[in-house]
Order: structure tokens, then C-alpha cells, then sequence
């Protein structure tokens, strides 16, 4: 669990590389993978280019004591916080406020970047303006084949987003943004994400938000990471639930017979998914049971939702 120093200095002729990136914050949440987060950071650190500082908001049951003490060799300035509080958004958004930079990059404790990552999403934030919003390719690590790696895009196109579109589109476990971006249209819904009633979709509400406040979000296939294959098959059913209830949430909180755009999604997203369980009912069981998990938690994220009124976020 201790970052080695020896494997980030092996890239630390390559710091003059950095003089050319504008100052940045890396945003990190985490929660009882202490492991899992450790090897990202080094992962971070042993890239191209590393940026001006490293914020690691941590919501474990302990503090991590070493890397309270981590400082790395390289030019970037590590800052952990351990906190009580939990939720994903709620740490992300502490994260917000507490990075000092104009540029902010996220990404999370289970995933491992490309060397040339860390620079690729700075130059397309810079190229795309303030008016921009940044995600990249997420792939499978491949490390287990018995494993499983949610929230995967393979897409090798580069596309830009604008209005009103019917997909999910923003990675936060990858994706750059200014911040006065999130002066501008806010921060993530604390009652949305992991650690909450509803443990999922926060970035397709932010990136929603994004979109209707005029923003552009590209994605660019260039910027990749790898998304640790670490969760058992178990973990995969009940983190099918979890995102069904996060979406159906996310859906119902826009719910609107005037504007019936999250209606129309939501119908068109059920049908789809049932359409697909007889093939896979004999072609891929363990994935129809999969989709027929994410749909019950759909249509309960989005009654509760709704009865409810969202309620609060833990």
C-alpha cells in the first residue's frame, strides 16, 4: 500500500515536458480502496507530464497515514484530506473548493492512466475553451478475466455534445474542466452517487446541466484510462441495481409533461433493454440478469424519486 518513490523518478527527466501545461489540479475521491488508490496515484505520477497538485479527498473508515506524509519526487504538490462525510459528489465538490488551480482534471481510485494522458486532456480543455467540458476513453484493464469493469467507452471517433442528447455521455473518472465552469452551473447533486439513496448518475446530471447551460462536451479517444476489472460477478448484479436507481433518479428529478425529454429517455431506455433479455437470456445469461436489475432499479430510483421528492443525499 506505500507509494514506491523509485517508479515515479524514473520519469522525472521527463519534467520539462510540464512547462508547457498551464497549472493544474488532479482530483481524486476515494473509499476503502486504499490499494486500488495508491497504484492510481502512481500511475499519475509515473506519466509524461504530472500535475501542479494531486487532491485526494479520502471517505475510508481511518485515515491513510502514509499518504497523510506522501509527498511526491516529482514537481507536484500531494494534498490529502480524510473525511467523514460521505457520498462521491459531496467529496467531489470538496475537492472543488479545495484545488487551487483554474484547470481541474478528475479521476478515480480504481482506474490506471496512459502515460500521455495527463497532457492530452489539458491540451484538448485548452483547445476546446472555457466553454468546454473534456472526456476521454475508458477501457477494461483486462487484469482478471473473471472481473468486472463498469462504465466503459471504447468509441475511437472524437465527437463534440452540444444541446440535447439521448446518451450518457460524461466519464468524471476521466474528464478535465475549468473551473469557473462549476461556478457557472454548479457543482454535483449530493443527493446523486455512490454513498447515497440513489448510487449512481451524478455525472449524467451534471453533464445534462452542462449541455443545457450551453456548454460543449467533447470527447476525445486520445485522453485514456483503464478501469480496474477488480469487482466479482456478485458485485456487477448489485452495481446494476445501483445504476438503474441512480438513472432512474436522475431521470424523475427532471420529469416534466411540459418538457418530456427525461420521459421519452426513460421509455426508450426500459424498451431497449428489454428488448435484448431474450438473446441474452440464451446467448449471455449473466448479462440479461445484468440488464434486468439495472431496469427494476430504473423504475424504483424513479418512483422514489418521485414520491419522495429526492430527499436528501446520504
Amino acid at each position: 500500500m506505500i507509494l514506491n518513490p523509485m517508479d515515479e523518478t524514473k520519469q522525472s527527466g521527463r519534467d520539462d515536458q510540464e512547462e508547457n501545461l498551464p497549472a493544474t489540479s488532479l482530483l481524486i475521491c476515494s473509499r476503502d480502496r486504499a490499494q486500488l488508490l495508491c497504484e492510481t496515484i502512481q500511475s499519475i505520477l509515473k506519466g509524461d507530464a504530472v500535475p501542479t497538485e494531486i487532491v485526494v479527498i479520502d471517505q475510508s473508515k481511518m485515515p491513510n497515514s502514509d499518504l497523510m506524509n506522501y509527498q511526491p519526487k516529482r514537481k507536484c504538490e500531494f494534498r490529502y484530506v480524510w473525511s467523514e462525510k460521505k457520498g462521491v459528489s459531496v467529496a467531489r465538490n470538496m475537492a472543488v473548493s479545495i484545488a487551487t488551480h483554474p484547470i481541474l482534471v478528475f479521476t478515480d481510485d480504481d482506474m490506471l492512466v496512459t502515460p500521455t494522458w495527463f497532457g492530452t486532456m489539458i491540451r484538448a480543455l485548452q483547445s476546446i475553451g472555457s466553454h468546454g467540458v473534456v472526456t476521454g476513453q475508458v477501457l477494461s484493464s483486462v487484469e482478471d478475466n473473471e472481473g468486472f469493469a463498469p462504465s466503459i467507452r471504447e468509441d475511437q471517433q472524437s465527437v463534440i455534445y452540444k444541446g440535447r442528447v439521448n446518451r450518457d455521455i460524461l466519464f468524471t473518472g476521466n474528464m478535465a474542466a475549468y473551473r469557473t465552469t462549476f461556478d457557472d452551473v454548479g457543482g454535483f447533486d449530493s443527493r446523486l452517487g455512490p454513498a447515497t439513496r440513489y448510487p449512481a448518475a451524478e455525472d449524467n446530471d451534471f453533464a445534462f446541466r452542462l449541455l443545457e447551460a450551453g456548454y460543449s462536451i467533447v470527447y476525445d479517444p486520445s485522453s485514456t484510462v483503464y478501469h480496474r476489472d477488480w469487482r466479482s460477478e456478485e458485485e456487477s448484479l448489485r452495481l446494476s441495481w445501483n445504476y438503474g436507481c441512480g438513472q432512474g433518479a436522475f431521470y424523475a428529478k427532471y420529469f416534466s409533461l411540459k418538457d418530456p425529454y427525461t420521459i421519452r429517455r426513460i421509455l426508450r431506455n426500459v424498451r431497449g433493454y428489454l428488448l435484448r433479455v431474450p438473446y441474452r437470456i440464451v446467448r449471455q445469461r449473466a448479462q440479461a440478469y445484468r440488464d434486468l436489475l439495472y431496469v427494476g432499479g430504473l423504475l424504483y430510483g424513479a418512483a422514489r424519486w418521485r414520491i419522495l421528492g429526492g430527499g436528501e443525499g446520504a
